[in-house]
This record gives structure tokens, C-alpha cells and sequence, in this order.
């Protein structure tokens, strides 16, 4: 066989990696040209290796398009996959799926299904169980000993711990980190009026907060399996191998969080029958207490909505605010009448104390409400709803 003739079979390769290689360049430019910042929609497999590369920048990345393309843009998973999504933030949309349409938009059995982990919970239901443990949590909110219970938790851990912290910092001039801060104090503020022990996470020896990692590992996991078609992350938990694995450990750590939660729930309440700190599920809804995993990650449920909706608010305000004094300003000067009174009221009683506002006396402070509404708006703890849709009709139908 002539050198000419081994060559060939080898020079056929090259020409067609070389024509793929162009046709793919040639694709990506023209589809550049079309869309210069829409998501790469990439043959065969869509729009996975944009959410896939973006994950950790996800939501910043999905406000520049919609800002972009008018507020919906249209997304697909591999082929074969069976994902196509439509993105929106166009407020009629919106409106029409959350309040005029409401029930031809569920969660669906996948969203379940991918938070497992809380399955069964008011977060991962559909229909009328959604309408029954709404009812529930209302009534369970809604009990004045324990209003009263959160409300001088909240006082305890913001006097006790919050500010004897804070004043440490200021007095010695020592950067912290503000979001491990918060952690501390919002992880301390849910755990504590559910289990009716304070978890101690927001003390002087600030120790490791592992079950604060693991709840943030659910959620990080939760996204990921968004972006994946079912089949992937379900053989990567089978083998226990990527994420899955990270998901693993962490309810591992979570579950052991629980029964000692639990368990000293039980000591306390046999030792102060009449001074029980909890909130009481399992005799609001006798069902849950007869299965120990609906209990439990009804629990988990609880402990992840307190504390990522407070827990990721608040470092919103403080960043907002130093980076804008003038709204400090402003906000000092609606406490101010009130301070004043305060500290009065203290140096006529002798008593060397900083000064601590009450739910009521701010309540009706216009600008201190203005500037937390809008972190949430520029901010939201739940920047993305995931919904299916039932039946796609003429009237009604997304714009």
C-alpha cells in the first residue's frame, strides 16, 4: 500500500472535522449577528451549556436578556429531552399566571420531584393540599402566644446578640462578614420558635454552622437539576456522584440537625410543661404527626422558608444602604422623635443602654418601609418561579 494511499482515509477526516468546525463557527456567528445577547441556542443540545456555564450567575444573566427582549424570551434542553421553557417578567404574564389563571399553572410532579427533599410540603404541592396546609400555617401563625414568642425571640437575639457584636466590631475597628452575620441571627430567629431551642449559632464563640450549608446545598442542587433533564441527575444520584452526591451529605447533616432539634424539644417540654417554646405542627395537623418523614421535612420546609427569605433580605438593606447615605439620612431622621424619647425615658431611670425600637413604634415609619420595600423589589427572595401548563387555550393565553 503507497504512502499517498494510507494517507487518504486520514486527509477525508481532517477536510470533514474542518467543514464542522467552520459550519459551527459560521452558526454561532450568524447567530450572534441575530441575537448578540440572547442565550446561545445551541444544536442538539439547546440551551443546556448556557445554563450550565451561567449556573452561578444565573439569575443576573436571565435580567439582561428579558431586559433585553422585552421581558420573555423562549428557551430549549437537548433534544429528545422534552424541555422547553418560556421566561418571563412582563407583569401581565405574571398576573395572569399567579391570579387570573391560577390553577391551569401548578408546580407540577417534577418540581416534586426535584425537591424531594421537602415533598409533601406546602412549597412542593398542588391544588387542594395546598389550600389545607395554608389554613394551617395561618392558624398556627396566627396564635397570639406565639406572635408574642417571636416577637421577644427577636428581642432577645437583637439586644443579646446582634448589638453587643456589632458594638465589638465598631470598638475595635474589625471587618466581618456581613451575610455570616445575618445567617447567624435569622438561622437562630426560625430555629428557635420551631423547636422551641435556640440553636446558640449567634454567640460569642460563633460556632460552625454546618445545617446553614446544608440547606443552602438543597437549594443550590435544586437549580442544578433544573437545568438537567431528569434521566441525568437521576443516574448521577445513583451513583452518588457530582452534586448528588454534595445532596447526600447534606441531608445527612440535616436529618441528624432534626432528631437532636427534636429531641430536646421533647426534654423541654417534659421540664416546662407550661412554658413550651415550639410551634406546635404535629397537634395542629394530627396527619403529620403519624409519618415521621412528613414531619420531618415538614420541618426542613420551615426552617429553609424562615431563614432564605430573612436571610437573604437583610443583607440586601445593609448593602442597599451603605450604598446609599442619603437614604441612611433619611431614615435617621424618621427615628430620630423616637430615639429621642427613648433615651430620655432611659437617662430618667438612670439606665446606660443603647437604644432599641419596638415592632409598633416603627411600624408607621414611612421611609424606613419604602426602603425595604424596595430591596425586596430590586432584590426579591424568590427570584424565580418554576410553573407547567396544563392546557394552552385562545383566551388567556401568555402574551
Amino acid at each position: 500500500m503507497t504512502l499517498q494511499a494510507m494517507a487518504l482515509p486520514y486527509l477525508q477526516e481532517l477536510v470533514i472535522s474542518t467543514l464542522l468546525v467552520v459550519s459551527l463557527c459560521m452558526y454561532i456567528k450568524f447567530w450572534r449577528l441575530r441575537n448578540p445577547l440572547y442565550p446561545m441556542d445551541w444544536p442538539v443540545v439547546g440551551m443546556l451549556p448556557f445554563l450550565v456555564a451561567n449556573l452561578h450567575n444565573v439569575h443576573d444573566e436571565f435580567t439582561v436578556v428579558l431586559a433585553t427582549y422585552g421581558c420573555n424570551f423562549k428557551a430549549r434542553g437537548p433534544v429528545a429531552s422534552g424541555m422547553r421553557f418560556f421566561v418571563t417578567a412582563d407583569p401581565a404574564n405574571v398576573r395572569h399566571i399567579f391570579t387570573s389563571n391560577h390553577a391551569n399553572y401548578p408546580k407540577g410532579e417534577d418540581f416534586a420531584e426535584i425537591f424531594d427533599i421537602i415533598s409533601g410540603t406546602l412549597f412542593a404541592i398542588d391544588g387542594e393540599a395546598v389550600r389545607q396546609q395554608r389554613a394551617m400555617f395561618q392558624n398556627i401563625l396566627s396564635n397570639p402566644r406565639l406572635l408574642a414568642l417571636m416577637a421577644s425571640c427577636c428581642r432577645d437575639k437583637v439586644v443579646n446578640g446582634l448589638l453587643p457584636f456589632l458594638t465589638r466590631m465598631g470598638s475595635t475597628r474589625t471587618t466581618f462578614d456581613m451575610q455570616d452575620l445575618i445567617t447567624r441571627l435569622v438561622f437562630d430567629l426560625t430555629a428557635t420558635p420551631i423547636f422551641g431551642v435556640d440553636p446558640g449559632c449567634l454567640s460569642i464563640s460563633m460556632p460552625s454552622i454546618h445545617v446553614a450549608t446544608a440547606m443552602d446545598t438543597f437549594m443550590e442542587v435544586g437549580l442544578f437539576r433544573h437545568t438537567m433533564p431528569a434521566c441525568f441527575w437521576k443516574v448521577m444520584r445513583r451513583l452518588n456522584i457530582g452534586p448528588e452526591k454534595k445532596l447526600a451529605m447534606a441531608q445527612t447533616v440535616m436529618h441528624a440537625f432534626i432528631m437532636e432539634m427534636t429531641e430536646k424539644s421533647k426534654a423541654r417540654c417534659a421540664d416546662l410543661l407550661d412554658d413550651v417554646w415550639a410551634m406546635d405542627i404535629i397537634s395542629a395537623d394530627p396527619s403529620v404527626g403519624r409519618d415521621d418523614i412528613l414531619l420531618r421535612n415538614v420541618l426542613i420546609f420551615n426552617m429553609i422558608a424562615g431563614r432564605d427569605t430573612l436571610g437573604t433580605t437583610l443583607p440586601w438593606v445593609f448593602y442597599n444602604l451603605a450604598r446609599n447615605p442619603r437614604v441612611v439620612s433619611c431614615i435617621r431622621k424618621e427615628l430620630a422623635p423616637i430615639a429621642s424619647l427613648k433615651a430620655t425615658a432611659l437617662a430618667s431611670n438612670s439606665i446606660s443602654s443603647m437604644v432599641v425600637f419596638d415592632p409598633k413604634e416603627t411600624e408607621h415609619l414611612v421611609y424606613l418601609q419604602a426602603a425595604l420595600l424596595e430591596s425586596l423589589r430590586l432584590y426579591p427572595p424568590g427570584p424565580i418561579e418554576r410553573k407547567v401548563v396544563l392546557a394552552v387555550g385562545i383566551r388567556g393565553r401568555l402574551r
